[in-house]
Formats: C-alpha cells, structure tokens, sequence
C-alpha cells in the first residue's frame, strides 16, 4: 500500500423491544455444541459493495434501525446458577462501526483486499456470545470505488437466510424480499415457545423418524482410519473444488428429471461418493431450512437443522433423483429437533447396538444468494456436452493452508458455496481416512457424474468400488 489509511470508530446507540431472557433455542444449542467440539467459526462472513455515494451517516441510521428491529441482534448469552447457558436480550445498548479511509494515492486494489483481510479474519475467530454482539461491521473507504463493506452476522443469531434478511435492512442486497409475516417472532418468544409441549412433540416425532435410520449404521460411515500418517502430519484439512463443468450439469440433470438443482447435486455428490467409497447406501446428514413452518419464514435465529437421508444409490442417475425427491420431504420436516433429546437418542442406541456408532458424512448447500438464478437457469439455458467440454479446463481443487482444523466428528463435509455460475465447494475432510489422492478421485467423480447425466439422466450409477472402497 502507498498510504496508510485512517481509521474511525463510530459509536451507535440503539434501543427498540423484546428485552428479556429465555433458553437457548434449539438451533443454538446444536451450534454451541459443534463449536465447544471444533473450535469452528461458523459466522456468515463477507464483503460488499454498497451503493455509489452512499454515506457514512446512511449506513449509520441503516446499522441503528436494523439493531432496534432485531432484537436477535442485541442478544448475548450469560450463565445461570446450573452453569448452562441463556440468552439475554437488551432493550438499548451500543455498537461501533469501523470506518477505514484510503487516499486516492492508494491502490483501490490495496483497499480491497484491506477489506477482505478484515472479513477472512473474522471468519477464523467465533464472536465471544458473552461478551460482544453478534455484528461485526467495517466500512472501506476510497475516493475511486463505491463503499465497501466487510460483515460478520453470529451464526448463533443467524442461519443464511437470516443472515441475508440482515444485510438486505443495511443495504448490502436485494436478493431477498420480505414478505411481511406478521405471525414472525423474536428470538425469545421462539425460544419459549420449543418448552412447550406443543413444539417438544415436533422434536419426539423427529427422534421416532432418526431412530428408524441410525439403528443399524455402521460405527462409522466410511469405515476406521487407513492413512495414520494423515496430510502432512495434520489430521483435519479443507479444501476448495471448482468446476463450472460441474454447474452445466447440475442444470442439465435438474431439467431432465424436473426437479430443483439442490436435489440434483445432492445426487450427484451422494453417487461420486458411492462410486469412490463403495457405501451403499449412504447415509449422511443434510442441511435443511426449517423456514417452510408458519411464522419461520422471517425470523431472525438459526433454523437451520441437520435432517438425515439414506439413499439407495444403486440403479441409474434418475432414480437417485427421483428417490431424493421423495426422502427429502420427510426428512426435512423431521429437521427440527431439540439437540439434548438428540443426544440421549444417540447414546440409547449405542447401548442397545453395543458399539457407538455415528454418521460422519454431511452436506450443506450454502447457495443462499444465487439459489433462486441457479433455478431460473435450469429452467431456460439450453445445456449442450459442447458448452460443458469447453468449461472443463476450468476445473480445480486446492487445499487451505491457512486454516488449522483442531477436530471435526465428520469424516467427510461438503459445503455447496455461494457461486453464481460454477459448483464450488469446500470440503472438511479426515486425512486419516481420505488421502490426498482420495480426494482428488472423489471430486473428479462430482464433475463426472454431473458430466455424463446432464443430458441423459438414466445412465446408470456405477458404483463399483473405487480405490478408497470401505472394507
């Protein structure tokens, strides 16, 4: 950088309704969970453009409004007598706005990427839930482009859509309209309300449908460890996959069998890893909504909840499609689900099994923003093996030096990103069971599967058992 930039600190005072205490919600209690096991930031983190010319003072009076609307967003957690956790809402309080200020000397470049380490940054590091807020936000400034914004919205307080729903209050999108719901409510009332027995039969019906799919999995979904020297000495690693080629056709196979590009590329990943593992069936955690309830739609929390699939993969590449189809429905309303009672499941059935056992395979399609192009572009682009051809050279996977895993309970995550016109995913993966190699095979699979059933979804699943073939 040429210049250094000056830096400002904002105090905004805020105030606005639904002060009070309650329980953690469920979706709370599942990330908390997860978060005390891997030390994983799952915050909504990331930058934007505003509009050109927007102020200083607007986004002040947009981040004061959005804090008195929400009263997620003046939520922290504190500790009873018991030691558990509760959440406490508060009726007014403060929160600062970071605004950085380059001169027209600087690189916009340099001001970006200024941006993007401040947003990166916080991706690595969970907001203190007893402490701070649960919005990070920084303003860059340079005379040459229009303001950008790096933000950080808690998970605790926001699954995607809430986190879009957010950032749509302060002006960073419109790729999501609100419909006005007047049954939405806030993050207390949705709290207390899961106490009741009314909502805690939601959570039994859940437990009636798991037990029937984890009574007799194995103890692990992908067999014990085989590569004890794991990558590098390090046993946990992401990765990155990108491959247009993949995108082409994922909207070819999501035309042909009519049915929505989520379950087609569910298909597709669960087949790829089929044919490299030999699982068969495979069951593996999905992430589901939860938003289709009645007064969900709006709400400002995390609804997102982990639903549980087993999927025959035998047959062709329509069938598993077609058997997606009819699964998700169930197991997305049994995606709701108190993590406690959970828990005493697992550990019930690991008694009567007599060996513990867990399923250590999820995916989580995180296309929030670009979801609803995605669709339109299956139902109008004409796919041909042509355009596909010519997109394969884009193909790539990286692994990411600069994030340390400490421990992850699955063995394989895949995570779809928010990509206009590629599938890009991350992978969580366990290097002492998945080599480099392993995982390479894997993914060429992704952009094979997807390749061969763009334009014939009945060419059959091949699910011979590859190099990494479960004993």
């Amino acid at each position: 950088m040429t210049a250094n930039p000056t830096i400002e600190r904002i105090p905004i005072s805020f105030s606005g309704p639904g002060a009070g205490t309650a329980p953690l919600t469920w979706g709370q209690k599942a990330l908390l969970e997860y978060l005390e096991l891997t030390g994983v930031a799952a915050d909504s983190c990331g930058a934007h453009f505003l509009a050109a010319g927007t102020t200083v003072e607007t986004l002040v009076e947009r981040i004061r409004e959005t804090m008195s609307r929400h009263s997620a967003l003046r939520m922290t957690w504190a500790r009873g007598a018991d030691g558990r956790p509760y959440q406490v809402v508060s009726e007014s309080g403060e929160i600062e706005l970071e605004v950085v200020t380059f001169d027209g000397e600087t690189d916009p470049g340099d001001a970006i990427a200024y941006g993007n380490e401040i947003w990166q940054g916080w991706a690595v590091a969970p907001i203190d839930q007893y402490r701070d807020l649960s919005l990070r936000i920084t303003m860059i400034r340079h005379p040459d482009l229009a303001p950008y914004v790096a933000i950080c919205i808690g998970h605790t307080i926001a699954d995607g859509t809430a986190a879009f729903l957010i950032m749509a209050d302060l002006g960073l999108t419109d790729s999501i309209v609100r419909s006005g719901d007047p049954r939405t409510v806030g993050i207390l009332e949705m709290a207390r309300r899961e106490q009741t027995p009314e909502v805690r039969r939601i959570s039994d019906r859940a437990m009636s449908h798991r037990e029937g799919l984890l009574r007799d999995i194995p103890p692990l979904t992908f067999g014990e460890p085989t590569h004890p020297e794991c990558r590098l000495g390090q046993r946990y690693w992401r990765g990155f996959f990108h491959s247009p080629a993949t995108y082409l056709g994922m909207l070819g196979l999501a035309a042909r069998t009519r049915t929505d590009t989520t379950r087609a590329l569910l298909a597709i990943i669960a087949i790829a890893i089929g044919r490299a593992t030999g699982v068969n069936p495979l069951t593996t955690g999905v992430i589901s909504s939860n938003r289709f309830r009645p007064g969900f739609g709006e709400i400002i929390s995390t609804l997102a909840g982990e639903s549980l699939v087993t999927l025959d993969l035998d047959g062709t590449v329509g069938d598993v499609v077609a058997r997606i189809r009819r699964l998700s429905i169930a197991a997305g309303l049994h995606s709701y689900y108190d993590p406690e009672q959970y828990n005493e499941l697992l550990a019930r059935l690991d008694a009567e099994r007599g060996y513990a056992a867990r399923v250590t395979c999820r995916i989580n399609d995180m296309r929030f923003g670009t979801r609803p192009a995605n669709e339109a572009a299956a139902r109008s682009e004409i796919i041909t093996m042509d355009r596909i051809r010519a997109r394969l050279p884009e193909t790539f996977f990286e692994w990411d030096p600069t994030m340390t895993l400490e421990f992850i309970p699955e063995q394989l995550f895949v995570l779809i990103s928010d990509r206009a016109d590629s599938v890009d995913l991350m992978l969580m993966v366990d290097t002492a069971r998945f080599s480099d190699e392993d995982v390479q095979a894997l993914l060429r699979g992704v952009e094979e599967v997807a390749v061969e059933a763009a334009l014939d979804p009945e060419v059959p699943t091949r699910l011979a058992p590859g190099r990494l073939a479960v004993p």
